[in-house]
């Protein structure tokens, strides 16, 4: 389990996160929603421990993994105890090839060889099986998000944090990375997913929380938040059987028969 405890986090004068508590279970996915500003960001940083390399410090709490203190470790310690964070923005390296870019996403990795973890990836992601010899720059949107996932992925972590995978992307793309998240997760990997596109989280969350400026103001199952008027009125759009639906698809999780992750 990840579990964070009263975290408080500051970049300078500015309280991006106050007292801030959530569990994120074994095997499950959960989503985080907020507006722009409401902290999500903040909180993945303050858990892979990049949050110092925005000038972020924690003023109070702990964030634990598997009973592990992750507050006081540093970001490439954490990565080595199986906790890793894709970005916003994706972040590869865009003149290095699709291959090259994986192969530096092993360097934090647990255990295992490295080409048993970029067959995996190319597993799920044959697209860029296709374009393993190409510079990542030349990528679409979708593939430079796939690259991103997959790179995080040679870590073998057996928790991903993923910041606003879908930003950006044209709708048929953004079902297909909820779609990936779902494999990864059935693979055996653990996924804390900050997202603006609430249907697409919802859709694919076990549980979620709604930050507002810094403070967890709901939390519950992904049906449960799809029901509220609140989750409905500002993140959905829709009414309250649009919403069901939206709770409904969250349960009705596909079966995907590629190699576990973690183990």
């Amino acid at each position: 389990m990840l579990s964070v405890q009263e975290l408080s986090v500051r970049y300078g004068a500015i309280q991006a996160l106050d007292r801030v508590s959530l569990d994120v279970p074994d095997g499950s996915v959960a989503a985080v929603l907020g507006s722009n500003g409401a902290g999500k960001s903040s909180l993945l940083r303050a858990i892979s421990g990049t949050h110092r390399l925005h000038r972020g410090r924690i003023d109070h709490g702990t964030i634990t993994h598997d009973g592990r203190r992750l507050d006081n470790l540093s970001p490439a310690k954490i990565v080595a105890g199986g906790v890793v964070q894709v970005p916003e923005g994706r972040r590869i390296f865009g003149r290095l090839t699709v291959d090259e870019n994986l192969r530096a996403g092993a360097m934090g990795k647990r255990s295992g060889p490295v080409a048993e973890g970029r067959d995996r990836v190319y597993t799920l992601f044959p697209r860029l099986l296709e374009r393993r010899g190409q510079r990542a720059a030349l990528l679409s949107g979708g593939e430079q998000q796939m690259l991103a996932i997959g790179r995080a992925l040679m870590a073998r972590p057996s928790m991903l944090l993923l910041d606003e995978p879908s930003l950006g992307l044209a709708p048929q793309v953004v079902e297909q990375i909820g779609e990936i998240i779902l494999s990864i997760n059935q693979q055996g990997t653990s996924v804390l997913l900050v997202e603006q596109n609430a249907a697409m989280a919802l859709r694919v969350a076990d549980i979620a929380f709604v930050l507002d400026v810094g403070e967890v103001s709901l939390h519950g199952t992904a049906e449960e938040l799809a029901a509220t008027d609140k989750v409905q009125r500002l993140y959905l759009g829709q009414h309250a059987e649009g919403a069901e639906r939206v709770g409904a698809q969250a349960s009705r999780r596909p079966v995907v028969p590629l190699s576990r992750w973690a183990g």
